[in-house]
């Protein structure tokens, strides 16, 4: 059943989509490049939140689900010659199974254990990109080719090179992040995540498989981030190792935890305010990293849990 605030945060979430719509409208070609660049990051950002934010699981390796979609389109459309659809498709099907192979391995730790196990199989994962240079030409990276810039899906022609079909697909998979959130938050999955984050001992002991439903949203999560490297190597058609490091891990946390853990459009406020924050600080200073750091050391202290966590906390009580 949902909650019985279901409706003024269906509302709240429909808002905040229509309004990134009609911004498309009024953005200059700049921001309106950067805001496809974060909703995409958005989602991956989401995938990450569902593990962190709800189950509680600290992972440092979640760059290697994002690499999974990354690689798995961007090597089937340009070694393969597969066309968008299909390729997108082999992204988040290499997201999924590395997320499960993985997941059956690392969710047998806890704590730090678990934290340091992705971490290593990241690393692992970012060396194989540099290693297997023949296939993903490592740092230097694939550009993907013409063909795989356009494709027909239901009697249309989608040209990705046109920045208002980039915009719309990046909101249309935002959409559908912020649908299967909501969807698993206002469900079982999502009470039972939270009871396992606050106290997995005792929802052992009530009877429920914490092993399975753990390993479930380590899967979702792994393929929400494999949907947003997929994304992201066909629409800005560039697939490189630099992704599969530990930086992109760390980012999806900062994101998270800037706009909210736990909260489903905290990764997007977080993305947006990240994003912004680093592009205005590096246009003056080479030291933005320390304006950065400024600026989260400020946020822990004001706002503990994030933006938009620190603010249900206070004010809107009702926020998912």
């Amino acid at each position: 059943m949902m909650h019985s605030a279901a409706p003024k945060s269906a509302l709240l979430h429909l808002s905040v989509l229509v309004l990134l719509f009609a911004l498309q409208f009024v953005l200059p070609d700049y921001h309106h490049l950067a805001m496809t660049r974060i909703m995409v990051l958005a989602v991956f950002a989401m995938g990450y939140n569902l593990l962190f934010g709800y189950a509680g699981l600290l992972s440092l390796g979640h760059a290697m689900f994002f690499a999974a979609g990354l690689y798995g389109a961007g090597m089937a459309a340009y070694h393969l010659g597969w066309s968008v659809p299909a390729a997108f498709l082999a992204g988040i099907t290499a997201g999924f199974v590395v997320s499960l192979l993985i997941g059956l391995i690392a969710l047998r730790t806890t704590g730090v254990a678990f934290m340091i196990v992705t971490m290593m199989f990241a690393q692992v994962a970012y060396l194989a990109s540099l290693y297997f240079t023949t296939y993903t030409r490592g740092d230097e990276g694939l550009v993907m080719p013409e063909a795989a810039r356009r494709f027909d899906l239901l009697g249309l022609t989608f040209d990705l090179t046109s920045p208002t079909v980039r915009y719309n697909i990046a909101l249309a998979l935002l959409a559908l992040a912020v649908v299967v959130c909501l969807s698993i938050v206002w469900g079982r999955m999502g009470r039972t995540l939270v009871a396992i984050r606050e106290n997995e001992p005792r929802t052992l002991m009530l009877g429920y498989d914490t092993f399975r439903i753990k390993l479930k949203a380590l899967v979702v999560s792994g393929m929400l981030s494999a949907m947003a490297g997929s994304a992201y190597a066909l629409l800005f058609a560039y697939v490189g190792s630099s992704f599969a490091s530990i930086q992109y891990s760390i980012e999806a946390l900062l994101f998270t935890l800037l706009g909210g853990a736990g909260t489903v459009l905290g990764p997007l406020l977080g993305t947006v305010a990240m994003f912004y924050m680093i592009d205005v600080a590096s246009a003056f200073t080479t030291a933005y990293l320390l304006i950065i750091g400024i600026a989260l050391i400020a946020l822990v202290l004001f706002f503990p849990k994030g933006l938009l966590g620190t603010v249900r906390e206070r004010w809107i009580k009702w926020l998912p």
